[in-house]
């Protein structure tokens, strides 16, 4: 195994998510590690033939992915760990050029996901997303077969979404309720041609603006993370939330090699808008392959349950620490801090899956990796947010431990975390994939 120290992990973190602009860009920087580890690419229109040590990985829609490694003996089960690949942002709406003939060209957009939207006002911006093309114009088969995906990230400064000067707003430091419609839209030009930004896409996407026949095209946030603090003990970075996860599963799932269980990265889109997509957590993109790995195995129906009943699940999405300037919004006694350990999170109404049994397999294996962890609830009277363990066991009923890294400002355009426990996470997946049984 490579030894990884932390501040490998992290400088290696900070990268991806500089990379992973996106969704759809996340699952290409982690398809690109996969296939250079000889991870064999699988597609779901094609039949699968699997054999026993092989390493494969099959996305859907571009933006979900799954990978597995199969153990060379008789497989007992699975050993999954799950995160998101999407964060909240601004995505971009067809007819994007607000105010053409006016002084200025705005973007129109809308929200995705739950951001705190004052935390995008006056930073560098520009565009990432994916443009599909209608290359070759074919009337007959498939639209699998009749488009093309391309990914883009414009690199460069392309935008701001302009505060109002305090001078005009004498309240502004009393709160202001911002309006996504009509303040949160992000400067792009002065008096400019009409339909310039889909030109500017097409030279991205290295094709002609007739050839574009759709998009899915978000703002992100250009400035790198860093380290901070008086030892660096600290990170920030846009899309901590959940690109750390993402991350530190995939490295542990390259470093691993299973022996009687199998080994699964999953990387669902669009959780922070509810998971309820062909490529979200509550599709049935876990449950088929499972059921296409069993079938490729020639496992019967009740193999597969045998196997689905002796594997474990830890859906791995960060959690909340507890606030410096804001201590009183945590719970009185499961209250996580930066640096003090991976957090194991809990939820009476089962929002987060993790119980009794569940933690104490958590517990164990932070003890064995000799990593330490923490524990988070919410307030009793401050609703949480969901994540991904309940919804994906509803399709696939695996036991399951909700755990993340611990942050602040979660959903902010810019997040906060300690730079330990990125080791401890990675520690702590690559004992689960490597020695758990």
């Amino acid at each position: 195994m490579e030894k990884k120290t932390e501040k490998d992990l992290v400088c290696g973190l900070l990268d991806f998510i500089e990379k992973s602009a996106c969704s759809y860009l996340a699952v290409e920087n982690a398809q690109t590690e996969l296939q250079a580890a000889g991870y064999i690419r699988l597609k779901e229109t094609e039949a699968w033939r699997l054999e026993a040590g092989g390493k494969y990985y099959v996305n859907r829609n571009g933006s979900s992915l799954l990978a597995f490694y199969l153990p060379e003996k008789e497989i007992k089960g699975f050993h999954v760990i799950a995160s998101h690949s999407d964060s909240p942002c601004f995505k971009i709406k067809e007819l994007p050029e607000v105010g053409v003939g006016e002084p200025y060209v705005r973007l129109n957009v809308e929200k995705y996901g739950g951001m705190i939207m004052s935390t995008w006002l006056d930073r560098p911006l520009s565009v990432a997303g994916r443009v599909v093309l209608n290359r070759e114009k074919r009337e007959t088969g498939s639209y699998l077969e009749r488009y093309e995906s391309r990914n883009i990230r414009i690199d460069r400064d392309l935008l701001v979404i302009p505060n109002v000067a305090v001078h005009m707003n004498r309240d502004m430091n009393k709160g202001v309720e911002y309006n996504a419609q009509t303040d949160m839209l992000p400067l792009y030009g002065g008096v400019g041609e009409k339909e310039s930004f889909l030109h500017l896409i097409a030279e991205e996407a290295r094709a002609k603006k007739e050839e574009i026949a759709g998009y899915d095209l978000f703002l992100y946030n250009r400035e790198r993370g860093g380290f901070f603090g008086v030892q660096n003990e600290f990170i920030y970075a846009p899309r901590l939330d959940d690109l750390a996860c993402v991350y530190t599963s995939l490295q542990a799932m390259l470093q691993a090699a299973p022996e009687e269980y199998g080994n699964m990265l999953a990387v669902f889109d669009n959780e922070e808008v509810g998971s309820m997509t062909r490529q979200g957590a509550a599709s049935t993109f876990l449950r088929d392959t499972m059921e296409r790995i069993c079938e490729s195995l020639s496992l019967s129906k009740s193999d597969c349950c045998r196997m689905t009943a002796d594997s474990f699940f830890l859906s791995a999405d960060n959690a909340h620490a507890v606030h410096p300037n804001h201590p009183e919004k945590a719970d009185p006694t499961n209250r996580p801090c930066l640096n003090g350990g991976i957090v194991i999170k809990y939820h009476g109404g089962q929002k987060y899956t993790t119980d009794a049994f569940s933690a104490a397999v958590m517990k164990e294996i932070c003890k064995k990796a000799q990593i330490p962890f923490q524990t988070y609830a919410n307030r009793s009277d401050i609703p949480g947010g969901s994540t991904l363990g309940n919804i994906s066991s509803a399709q696939v009923p695996f036991c399951a431990a909700d755990i993340g890294i611990p942050q602040l400002a979660m959903h902010s355009a810019c997040e906060t975390a300690g730079s330990r426990d990125v080791e401890y996470m990675y520690k702590a997946m690559h004992y689960f994939y490597s020695y758990f049984s």
